[in-house]
């Protein structure tokens, strides 16, 4: 929308928020940050961080305002989530050119339209969309991490430190003893989830399972993954701890933090009883629990262009998560590249693709190009970058050189 109205253009933004509830949300604002508060890396030599970069060279309200959002968080791009969403609703409704419509829509409008509705597509838009498409959406499920307390943090216990010490200690650590994770690790596999209905499949994205399905897996996809230990010893007279639970703000005051990679389909109860065994957290106050919600997105290789408009329908472009691109950034990415050829389209100009080079442009031509049999979600990473250099220093001079030699056709 912010790229249309650059260019004078008049948009009709729907979100049926706050009349109709899109279940994983818990407030009326856009850009409402539902799983972590986490951007992930800022560092030009990682493909996310390239990729903000590459957004910021755009003009990306989103980047803009996660900048200036900013909670500590090391190398990571963190924010707090409330100021973060309120300044990009405040942005969007105090321009004069965006038409803010709150209520469902449950029929494809006429002209040029953007579909940016998300993972959580409500069911009568899926419809649409579906016969638009004349196939069924894909889905996978997606989980959230619970939010905590601070003051709850138990720090004689736990302690704040950064991984080898690298950069500023903006992680609080809580350590286990062996015998202490193991008691935690069968009460989590054994922990009550919540069902889901009978006709859903439950598949999940790698990045995004919750914690209990990659405990199921084996104890050492915990040691080796979420709760890591090396790196992490209090100090260099105490000895390496058997697993490692981090916990990284989530709002500027500092007095919430979320429990990085729990995200959980616990029932409620479950996460209070079961967490509160983390060495730290025995007495936690949680403010917020996770939460497990279906994911739905379409089969871009079989319908959609790397401009991200339709085959079959050029005058519908897609955007976000629901185009099977994976992460915040890479949601925000594809509405702000939708954004910009949609003007090209308005102005009967030829729709220019992203280089290959760049994180973006590789990103969008794997949706549209990857098998569509086998499509899943994709986030942001080096293995999809177009280029022969293999050096990380390269692949970023190539990226924003490429994009800047793109901004002169645009």
């Amino acid at each position: 929308s912010l790229q249309l109205s650059k260019r004078g253009i008049k948009v009709k933004l729907y979100e049926m928020r706050p009349h109709k509830d899109a279940k994983a949300h818990h407030t009326d604002k856009f850009a409402e940050l539902v799983c972590s508060n986490s951007l992930k890396s800022n560092a030009l030599d990682n493909a996310s961080g390239l990729m903000k970069e590459e957004m910021r060279m755009l003009d990306s309200l989103i980047i803009k305002c996660a900048d200036k959002t900013k909670v500590p968080a090391g190398q990571s791009l963190s924010v707090d989530r409330e100021e973060f969403s309120s300044l990009v609703t405040k942005t969007i409704k105090d321009n004069p050119l965006i038409e803010v419509i709150n209520e469902e829509v449950v029929s494809l409008p006429e002209g040029i339209t953007i579909i940016a509705t998300g993972p959580l597509t409500s069911e009568k838009f899926s419809e649409v969309i579906k016969n638009l498409l004349d196939e069924e959406s894909l889905y996978f499920y997606d989980a959230s991490a619970p939010l905590i307390d601070a003051s709850t943090i138990n720090m004689d216990i736990a302690y704040k430190k950064s991984r080898y010490d690298k950069g500023e200690a903006d992680y609080i650590n809580c350590p286990f003893e062996k015998d202490e994770f193991f008691n935690f690790y069968y009460e989590l596999i054994k922990g009550e989830r919540v069902e889901l209905h009978s006709f859903e499949k439950e598949k999940h994205f790698e990045a995004c399972m919750p914690i209990e399905a990659i405990a199921a897996k084996g104890f050492k996809t915990l040691t080796f993954g979420p709760m890591k230990p090396v790196g992490l010893e209090k100090d260099e007279n105490t000895r390496r701890p058997f697993a490692v639970v981090q916990l990284r703000q989530d709002n500027v005051n500092g007095d919430l933090y979320n429990i990085v990679g729990f995200q959980t389909n616990l029932k409620f109860g479950e996460q209070k009883r079961i967490f509160s065994m983390i060495p730290g957290l025995e007495n936690v106050n949680i403010v917020r629990y996770g939460v497990m919600h279906r994911n739905t997105f379409i089969n871009s290789p079989k319908c959609l262009r790397d401009t991200l408009n339709l085959k079959d329908h050029p005058n519908v472009f897609f955007a976000g998560q629901i185009t099977g691109v994976e992460g915040y950034i890479e949601s925000a990415a594809a509405g702000l590249f939708a954004g910009i050829n949609a003007i090209r389209y308005i102005e009967k100009k030829e729709l220019i693709p992203l280089p290959k080079e760049t994180v973006m442009g590789s990103l969008f031509y794997y949706i549209s190009n990857a098998s569509g049999k086998h499509f899943q979600p994709m986030n942001a990473n080096y293995g999809i970058v177009q280029t022969n250099e293999k050096e990380k220093i390269k692949i970023k001079d190539n990226s924003l050189n490429a994009l800047e030699e793109w901004k002169k056709l645009i």
